[in-house]
């Protein structure tokens, strides 16, 4: 039985953020706790956590992709470099950013007990992981390329 709640979850999850991607739609975390929430506590957690999981594969696929993009750009290699170190330093300073960001929305969960915290921080790293893929795509969308 439980196998088979986690194959579902894996199920439902992809599907939900295959479509958020066409769509260009980043779902935030309120939706995504709420989402999650058809489940019981332990449920909502395994859920987030497939959501936080597949944001941050789609988060490491679209830098990946920059690397890809920056080496094709129709610009001077010092440019190209400065470029790529630039977007090294953003990256290191948007897992700082949401480190931090993430266990403050999460010290909202009070004195609440079970899971509430790791909820709370998970939803809160799904919805940056999505919002900085995007931002990431538009930033690489309309390089000239070589």
């Amino acid at each position: 039985m439980y196998a088979m709640n986690k194959w579902v979850y894996c199920v439902l999850i992809t599907t939900i953020v295959n479509v958020n991607a066409w769509a260009g739609d980043v779902q935030n975390e309120r939706a995504a706790r709420e989402e999650c929430s058809a489940f019981l506590q332990a449920g909502m957690r395994e859920c987030l956590e497939e959501k936080t999981n597949a944001s941050a594969a789609e988060l490491k696929k679209v830098e990946h992709q920059v690397s890809k993009t920056l080496g094709k750009w129709d610009e001077d290699t010092k440019y190209i470099n400065l470029a790529r170190s630039k977007f090294e330093a953003s990256s290191k300073e948007f897992v700082r950013y949401r480190a931090a960001h993430c266990a403050f929305n999460a010290s909202r969960s009070g004195g609440a007990a079970g899971n509430s915290f790791e909820i709370m921080r998970l939803a809160c790293v799904f919805e940056l992981n999505a919002r900085r893929a995007d931002q990431i795509r538009d930033v690489i969308a309309d390089l000239p390329l070589k």
